[in-house]
């Protein structure tokens, strides 16, 4: 295994720091077993969907995770560790990472951290099961509207109560 000089290592730690003090979700998988192919095509599907992935030592994981929330999960930081971060989606990395092993059952996905909440594996194939966030964005938009829609309804059938009422008088009336 290549050896890593001591100003690469504190960049790398400094990289981590940065990352783990930014992040939504943040994805530990263990990628033993996949080839250089695999590797560079799961890359390129997480950086099409700016999610950050890299492959880091668990030493130098474990001192960049010190003070962070991300210090939680560090019992994950065994054998090869590739991280997914994400800023924006949450949902995103999980379903990609879970979609990608299903073609490639040598990448194992460890766990995770979800805005501080530590998360296992069925907690990141629960998350990976959420819609887009477009599609809950939707879904919310669609309940605030139908509360609306309702009380509006509620409302006008008093009105037209009403109005059925009068005119059933005045139809009486005339005849």
């Amino acid at each position: 295994m290549k050896t890593i000089k001591r100003e690469e290592k504190v960049a790398v730690v400094s990289q981590l720091k940065e990352a783990f003090s930014d992040y939504q979700v943040l994805i530990l998988a263990d990628y033993r077993g996949l080839d250089v192919e695999s590797m560079n095509a799961l890359r390129k599907q997480l950086r099409e969907n700016d999610i950050a992935f890299r492959v880091a030592k668990n030493t130098l994981l474990r001192i960049a995770s010190k003070g962070t929330d991300i210090e939680k999960i560090q019992d994950m930081f065994t054998g090869p560790t590739a991280i997914a971060i994400s800023t924006e989606d949450p949902v995103a990395p999980a379903k990609i990472l879970k979609e990608f092993t299903k073609g490639h059952e040598t990448l194992k996905i460890k766990g995770g951290i979800l805005s501080g909440k530590p998360l296992s594996v069925s907690d990141v194939e629960g998350l990976a099961s959420l819609p887009d966030r477009d599609v809950l964005l939707a879904q919310l938009l669609s309940v605030m509207n139908a509360s609306q829609t309702g009380l509006v309804n509620v409302l006008t059938g008093v009105i037209r109560g009403l109005l059925n009422v009068l005119h059933a008088v005045e139809e009486k009336k005339a005849a």
